[in-house]
């Protein structure tokens, strides 16, 4: 996997590009996240916005990191979308190998989806809520509340 950081995390395409070992197309950048073509497109366009605090997974990215990847997200959608002409399009962030995250450092993707249907296709597999909804649903707000 590469070389790991102190605090565990690989050293992955995105923190060589963060650190200049790589080229990149950026398209923003600020002290706190960099945004950037993706190199294997689902279409023109697609971006990557990542922050440059070392993260894994979304679960592991602090809150500050968080609000400033927030901040910028829409700013960046708006962007895309005026440079591509596409009206519509999927914001993507993946956490986990089976959850289809390819690079071990917190990135979404803002991927148009254009007339010609070039864009993220997804398969939704609709579930039903179950019984035990209600229970769950405290489980998480009480999760919540302690972190």
């Amino acid at each position: 996997m590469g070389l790991r950081y102190a605090d565990g995390m690989a050293d992955t395409i995105f923190t060589k590009i963060l650190a200049g070992e790589l080229p990149c197309h950026r398209v923003y950048e600020d002290e706190d996240v960099l945004a950037f073509l993706d190199i294997n497109p689902l279409s023109p366009g697609h971006t990557l916005v990542i922050p440059k605090e070392p993260a894994e997974t979304l679960d592991q990215l602090s809150d500050e990191a968080s609000a400033a990847v927030g901040r910028v997200l829409p700013r960046i959608a708006r962007a895309v979308l005026q440079a591509t002409g596409a009206t519509q399009y999927n914001v993507l962030q993946n956490n986990g190998p089976r959850a289809h995250q390819a690079v071990f450092h917190v990135h979404f993707h803002i991927i148009p989806k254009l007339e010609d249907g070039r864009g993220l296709g997804i398969d939704w597999q609709l579930g039903t809520l179950g019984d035990d909804a209600a229970e769950l649903a405290a489980t998480i707000a009480k999760q919540i509340s302690l972190s």
